[in-house]
């Protein structure tokens, strides 16, 4: 049995592309998985606090040392990354905004990069080196894009920072195993966004399946 992490990081509604084919994605892993266990996190909707000077004094000394008002600063943080560190699979839907992710998810990441709780600074003979604390899980993105070509070898290939991104991140944090499904051309509508969402929706049927 695992345990299944959905994130939808869209301030849309009914609207949002990756909202729904999230909970399409979950819909059809229940009926495949039913003793699997699912944890739900609207980041877009009911948005993450940024960091502020008091998260940055709380994260980046012992927690011995923490006033009240530093262990405030964390407790939401912590709460976001025990949630984080317990699922097994990841279901995340995010939209591109301006090449990269919503300030709203970026918000959530900023919150669960954490020293000591998914990422390590550990000492060499080199140097500092990171050490990736969260291993062993499979991650499946699902992006919505108001163009298309933002894939490799696409005409608006080097303005994609939101894949790049994203494979950083969390591959600093230890997750390496990521699948992405896009839903492409948002801003056409019609006939090349309904192909790209059963496109999208092909793709998911297949990777549940399997």
């Amino acid at each position: 049995m695992a345990h299944l992490l959905q994130i939808d990081a869209s301030p849309r509604g009914e609207r949002s592309h990756s909202r729904r084919m999230t909970r399409e994605f979950v819909e059809q892993w229940q009926q495949h998985h039913p003793n699997d266990t699912i944890a739900y996190r609207d980041v877009g909707r009911n948005p993450i606090p940024h960091l502020d000077e008091d998260w940055i004094a709380a994260a980046f000394s012992p927690p011995e040392q923490h006033t009240p008002q530093l262990q405030k600063a964390l407790r939401l943080s912590d709460q976001l990354v025990d949630e984080f560190l317990a699922a097994d699979i990841y279901v995340i839907g995010v939209p591109m905004y301006n090449f990269s992710v919503p300030s709203g998810f970026k918000a959530y990441i900023d919150q669960i990069v954490r020293i000591g709780r998914t990422v390590n600074i550990e000492s060499s003979d080199a140097g500092k080196v990171y050490k990736p604390l969260v291993l062993g899980k499979k991650m499946y993105i699902i992006e919505a894009l108001g163009d298309s070509g933002l894939q490799p070898g696409g005409r608006y290939e080097t303005m994609n920072h939101l894949d790049p991104y994203l494979i950083t991140v969390f591959g600093f944090m230890g997750i390496t195993d990521i699948t992405f499904i896009h839903v492409e051309n948002d801003e056409y509508g019609e006939n090349t966004l309904a192909e790209s969402i059963a496109n999208a929706r092909q793709k998911i049927t297949e990777l549940v399946a399997a």
